[in-house]
């Protein structure tokens, strides 16, 4: 199961692709409402997944 501690850095990196997408396109005077929703989705799944993940490994680590 050592690739899910890997997973949560794929959202970490599709939030600052979102966030650099959003910013290309706010330039452009595009609607880029689209990837700012996609960045604060990644951005909280990653935070999400890194507090569970601590919370699992002290829970492994007390038994």
């Amino acid at each position: 199961m050592k690739i899910l501690s890997y997973t949560k850095y794929l959202y970490l990196i599709v939030a600052i692709l979102a966030t650099y997408k959003a910013i290309q396109l706010w330039n452009v005077g595009t609607e880029s409402y689209i990837f700012i929703a996609f960045a604060v989705i990644s951005l909280f799944m990653f935070l999400f997944r890194r507090h569970y993940g601590k919370k699992f490994e002290e829970r492994k680590n007390q038994e």
